[in-house]
C-alpha cells in the first residue's frame, strides 16, 4: 500500500454511556476545555483513524492545532480527515516499518511544520494464548505496540527541541498492572512504555520537552464493544463493578487527558504514567 496525505476538513466521535451500550454522538459540543496555547501548534498522532486515536485527532484539531496522524487503514484514515474542520494531514504506513514511518513524519512536517506534541497512540490488543506464541508473534506485537513509540519520538525530537521544546505522550495501559490474561505480549510491551517514558524523560528534559504517558482502562471504542458483544455481553456491566466510578470510559476521557498533558496546564509534569481508569486501580 502506498503512502498518501491530504489536506481535510470536519468531527463525529463516541461518548459514554453508563451502564447501557455505546452509541455515537458528537464530540463537537463545546463542553470541552480550551487550551489556548494549542492553537496552531503541529501535532502528530500515531493510529489515528479510528478508535482511541481518532478522537483524539477530532480534540486537537477542535483546538485549532494542525494535526497530522499516522494510520495504516486508508480507508479509515481518508473518512476521518473528510470529516474534521481544521487543518489536517495524513499518511498511510505500516509502523512496523520503522523506515517508512520515519519518511512519513518527515513529509508531515513538511507540510504542518515541526511538531511540537506527540501522541504515541497506536497499538493493538488483539488476543493470543499464551502457550502458542512464537518468536515471531512476540516481536510483531513489541513492534506494534511499543517499538514505534520509541523511533517517533526519535523522528520529532530534534525539530521539537529547535521550535523550543514540545510534549510526547506515550499511550500505556492498565492491563499489565493487574495481570491481563490472554494478552502477555501486549502486556509486556505496555508494561516498558513506563520505563521509556521515564527515561525519554530524562534524555529530552534538558530540551524543555515533556514525556509522559497515558495509562487507560477498558475504553468503549467500537472495536472493543464489538469484540465484548460478540464474546462476553456480560463483561460490560461486570467490568463496571471493578470501577469505582459506574460509568465506562469513552476515547473522549483519553483524549481530554492527552490536551492537557500537550498544554502549558501541565508545564511541570514529565516522567510520568498517569492513569485514566474509573478507579480500577
Amino acid at each position: 500500500m502506498k503512502p498518501s496525505s491530504v489536506l481535510s476538513l470536519g468531527g463525529i466521535g463516541w461518548k459514554k454511556l453508563g451502564e447501557r451500550m455505546p452509541a455515537p454522538s458528537s464530540s463537537t459540543d463545546g463542553s470541552h476545555a480550551r487550551y489556548f496555547d494549542l492553537a496552531n501548534i503541529p501535532v502528530l498522532i500515531s493510529g489515528g483513524g479510528s478508535g482511541i486515536g481518532a478522537e483524539i485527532v477530532r480534540r486537537f484539531a477542535q483546538q485549532g492545532a494542525r494535526v497530522g496522524f499516522l494510520e495504516v487503514n486508508a480507508e479509515a484514515a481518508a473518512s476521518l480527515a473528510s470529516s474534521i474542520e481544521g487543518v489536517v494531514a495524513y499518511e498511510v504506513v505500516d509502523l512496523r516499518d520503522i523506515g517508512a514511518a520515519r519518511a512519513a513524519v518527515s513529509r508531515l512536517a513538511g507540510k504542518l511544520g515541526a511538531f511540537r506534541v506527540l501522541v504515541n497512540n497506536a497499538g493493538d490488543d488483539a488476543r493470543h494464548a499464551w502457550k502458542d506464541i512464537t518468536p515471531e508473534q512476540w516481536d510483531d506485537r513489541f513492534a506494534v505496540n511499543l517499538r514505534h513509540q520509541f523511533f517517533l519520538a526519535q523522528a520529532v525530537a530534534s525539530g521539537m527541541a529547535q521550535a523550543g521544546g514540545g510534549s510526547i505522550i506515550n499511550l500505556g495501559s492498565i492491563s499489565w498492572m493487574f495481570g491481563a490474561v490472554g494478552v502477555i505480549a501486549y502486556t509486556t510491551a505496555k508494561a516498558a512504555v513506563g520505563g521509556l517514558t521515564k527515561s525519554l524523560a530524562r534524555e529530552l528534559g534538558r530540551d524543555s520537552i515533556r514525556v509522559n504517558a497515558i495509562a487507560p482502562g477498558w475504553v468503549l471504542t467500537e472495536k472493543q464493544v464489538s469484540r465484548a458483544q460478540a464474546t462476553d455481553p456480560s463483561k460490560f456491566a461486570a467490568y463496571l463493578e471493578r470501577q469505582c466510578l459506574k460509568e465506562h470510559l469513552d476515547a473522549g476521557d483519553i483524549a481530554s487527558m492527552a490536551l492537557w498533558l500537550a498544554s502549558g496546564e501541565s508545564r511541570r509534569c514529565t516522567g510520568q504514567t498517569f492513569i485514566v481508569d474509573g478507579g480500577v486501580i
